[in-house]
């Protein structure tokens, strides 16, 4: 019966990607978002300082994008039959992120493995982004420490590889393959024109705390102990429509596997456990959550509280 399922999602996807047909959308789109990156650096002399910093920020906001949907999908479920086109997509989007897709994906498994989870006893979580890892008293971390902080506090690479290593070598090592491919090709781009690697960096910055900023509001106010409601969930068509269905996050989190085409189905199938279980839900987009005013009544630790930095 499982051999029968995983024929029936491969033929849907045909010969060339793996569970869906739809998958020719997010594959493009990669491809998109780092021949844009080219041509930006191509450019970049041309520009003016006005259209740099249109770009730039342009480019802060595609990484938390990309990551938040097209990278976040191929976690799941990658994108091609080939292990050769998924190795090529997988350097092609730590080229465009700024971050190793293996260690990327890594670190994300285990956010679903503690679903941003409370401190125990000890003061761990075994979610690493947690939004109550740095908070106190059973409440969430204040947004703004969160989303600032949060780059900050990331694991070094070589800290995410040994973890990694722990358990599958070669996964780590195609982890640091990614890191050092990363590092050469940006140390290419610092020596042939330094001011674009320099003015990108602050908006680098920017687009991974906009990242953060989307992970707070995917969990802030959702219960990690309830497999249904251990995520926040938006259903604005042009959010969802642009996120490719990030907005189903209660929905992802209870079902990780799910497909991107299928969270509107999986939604209705499962939607009375939902409201049984409380599950919650803002009306603007994730990173516009700080605007919904359901957000603003969910207690969140005093500033300063925690000790944990």
């Amino acid at each position: 019966m499982a051999a029968g399922g995983s024929g029936a999602r491969r033929k849907a996807g045909g010969r060339v990607f793996r569970y869906s047909a739809w998958d020719a959308i997010p594959a493009a789109l990669v491809y998109v978002h780092l021949g844009l990156l080219v041509a930006f650096f191509l450019a970049w002399p041309q520009m003016s300082w006005g259209a740099r910093l249109a770009g730039a920020g342009l480019y802060a906001f595609a990484i938390g994008w990309n990551q938040d949907s097209v990278s976040h999908n191929f976690i799941h479920n990658p994108f091609f039959t080939s292990r050769l086109a998924n190795r090529i997509t997988e350097l092609a989007l730590t080229l465009e992120n700024g971050v190793p897709q293996t260690m990327y994906a890594y670190v994300h498994m285990r956010h679903h493995a503690g679903n941003s989870d409370r401190p125990d006893e000890a003061g761990r979580t075994i979610d690493p982004i947690s939004i109550y890892r740095h908070g106190a008293g059973g409440r969430a971390e204040p947004m703004l420490s969160y989303v600032f902080m949060g780059f900050w506090r990331d694991d070094d690479p070589f800290t995410v590889a040994r973890e990694i290593g722990a358990k599958r070598p070669a996964e780590a090592k195609r982890a640091l393959t990614e890191f050092w491919t990363m590092v050469g090709v940006y140390a290419v781009l610092l020596v042939l024109r330094w001011d674009f690697v320099l003015v990108l960096a602050p908006f680098y910055y920017l687009g991974q705390s906009l990242s953060f900023l989307i992970a707070y509001y995917e969990h802030l106010g959702a219960e990690p102990a309830n497999p249904l409601a251990t995520g926040v969930s938006t259903y604005a068509p042009l959010y969802n429509a642009l996120f490719l269905n990030n907005g189903y996050h209660a929905e992802h989190h209870y079902r990780p596997k799910q497909h991107w085409t299928q969270m509107a189905k999986l939604r209705a199938e499962i939607a009375p456990e939902q409201a049984a279980a409380g599950v919650r839900v803002i009306g603007p987009a994730h990173f516009l959550g700080f605007l919904d005013p359901t957000s603003w009544r969910v207690p969140v630790a005093r500033r300063g509280i925690s000790a944990r930095v």
